[in-house]
């Protein structure tokens, strides 16, 4: 897509980053320059490099740079711990860390034995510095030629068992995704697209890749900052957002009526976690009908179906919509076969949005991958009339603000706790976040143990989103004869009278 619009439409805007406007000419240049770079540190076809920073240009310089290698770029999450960034950064072997400068301290704090080299935005007393390190080379396309299948991102996500796992996406993932979506979403050469979720999520990087497929001007935001959202929306006219129900909630607190004008939107997508009904009917009536639920996962290089704004009456709301024309819906029974319309079973998803595997895990590929291309979600969910409707999740993992949270992993920190005889760790219904992490703990016996004190020890070890923002105390968990918890049981009190348990 950069080398496309940046020989027929340089002068055309594709980055708006504060006051600094990028055309995709510059664009192509830049990334040329980061290529050369990177080609002269030994990057190469297939490897893999890092990227650790918040918003910015940087971070799409750096992607199209290894692009033009047929290298792999691996966004990694900024609000892990900064032994999970270890972790992911052993895991998919890179050969390179580029990491900003509010992340330097987790990279120096996990530093020793490191295989990889690193490379600082913004400078640093021992790696060499991002922008000097790009300068001296020559804006020269490298001309590697890539097949569809190559990768092109190594996406990680959280695993059942508190591994995470890398999702591989390649060339043709994202030509499918991206010039699909043109109708959905509404996106074309005049489309001016907001990039404010963070570009470590398909939320935030598939969204912006999207909008420069069809020659549109992105807008990057650094943060996500209600304020800095209305304000480019009325200074730029933007007009494709994507948003979480959080953030939305957010604007609507915000907003002034008399200083942001909406006119220019043409759709709304949001997704990722539950909204309520005050928030979505709120924001209709403040933005129009330009609202769009979506519904996918890192695996299916994001959304695969789409509840459009004429879609949203009441009878449709809980609905998460149609599966795009290019993308087939199955609902499978524990048997392997088709259940009947209207019964409840694990949504199963076939389209060349599949991902290519994970990461050097078969075992995990072929558990989720079935050899003729149906991928299962692990969630469960029903159709009716072409809707599906989601039902509640085979798996245990919780979506808070948008956010992957898998209990295992939390609960396997928890019990590394002396106070801590046993632990599960839930999703309880929040107003603000869709889903809120709680911990339900039985404390050894003697132990003097608070939720202040549970958090804490939590805290130095997991990622600020992980953390239990509630614990509860009892005497026992339920157990099936094997040990396993029984989290339904354990769920069921405070999901009581809701009617969707999933995002």
């Amino acid at each position: 897509m950069v080398r496309v619009h940046g020989r027929d439409r340089p002068d055309a805007p594709a980055l708006i980053v504060g006051d600094h406007t990028i055309t995709f000419g510059e664009l192509d240049r830049r990334s040329n320059r980061v290529a050369q770079a990177l080609a002269a540190a030994g990057v190469g076809f297939g490897d893999r490099v890092a990227f650790v920073e918040r918003n910015g240009a940087e971070f799409f310089d750096v992607v199209f740079g290894l692009a033009k290698l047929g290298a792999v770029a691996v966004p990694v999450n900024w609000r892990l711990a900064a032994p999970e960034m270890r972790q992911i950064i052993d895991d998919a072997g890179a050969a390179l860390v580029i990491v900003g400068a509010d992340f330097v301290g987790h990279l120096e704090a996990v530093e020793d034995g490191l295989a990889a080299g690193v490379v600082a935005i913004g400078g640093h007393d021992r790696w060499p510095s991002f922008d000097s390190w790009v300068a001296g080379h020559p804006a020269r396309d490298p001309g590697v030629v890539t097949g569809p299948d190559d990768l092109v991102f190594l996406m990680y996500t959280s695993g059942t068992t508190g591994a995470p796992k890398g999702v591989m996406l390649g060339n043709a993932n994202y030509r499918c995704k991206c010039a699909g979506v043109q109708g959905p979403w509404r996106m074309d050469a005049e489309a001016v697209t907001l990039a404010v979720m963070p570009l470590f999520h398909m939320a935030g990087s598939g969204w912006a890749l999207a909008g420069l497929w069809h020659g549109g001007a992105v807008v990057v935001l650094r943060d996500v900052d209600p304020a800095a959202i209305l304000d480019s929306v009325a200074r730029h006219g933007v007009t494709n957002l994507l948003l979480v129900p959080a953030v939305i909630a957010s604007l609507l607190e915000r907003d002034d009526p008399a200083h942001t004008d909406f006119a220019d939107l043409r759709i709304v997508v949001y997704g990722a976690s539950p909204i309520s009904d005050d928030v979505l009917l709120r924001g209709i009536d403040r933005f129009g009908s330009v609202f769009a639920q979506v519904y996918g996962m890192t695996e299916t290089t994001g959304s695969v179906t789409q509840l459009d704004g004429a879609d949203h009456v009441t009878h449709l709301l809980r609905s998460c919509g149609k599966p795009y024309p290019w993308v087939q819906l199955r609902i499978v029974g524990p048997d392997g076969t088709d259940v009947a319309p209207g019964d409840v079973g694990e949504v199963w998803t076939r389209s060349a949005q599949n991902m290519l595997g994970y990461w050097n895990n078969p075992d995990a590929t072929a558990a989720t991958l079935r050899p003729d291309g149906w991928l299962r979600t692990g969630d469960a969910g029903y159709l009716d009339d072409g809707y599906l409707y989601l039902h509640d999740r085979l798996k245990d993992m919780i979506v808070s603000g948008g956010e992957n949270v898998y209990p295992a992993e939390v609960e396997n920190v928890l019990m590394t706790h002396p106070g801590v005889a046993d632990a599960a760790v839930i999703g309880v219904p929040d107003q603000r976040w869709g889903e809120a992490v709680k911990a339900v703990i039985v404390a050894s016996p003697g132990a003097e143990l608070s939720a202040e004190d549970v958090i804490a020890y939590a805290r130095t070890r997991l990622g600020g989103f992980k953390l239990p923002k509630s614990v509860d105390f009892v005497a026992s968990l339920p157990r099936n004869p094997s040990g396993k918890l029984l989290k339904r049981a354990i769920r069921e009190p405070y999901w009581a009278g809701t009617d969707r348990r999933i995002g």
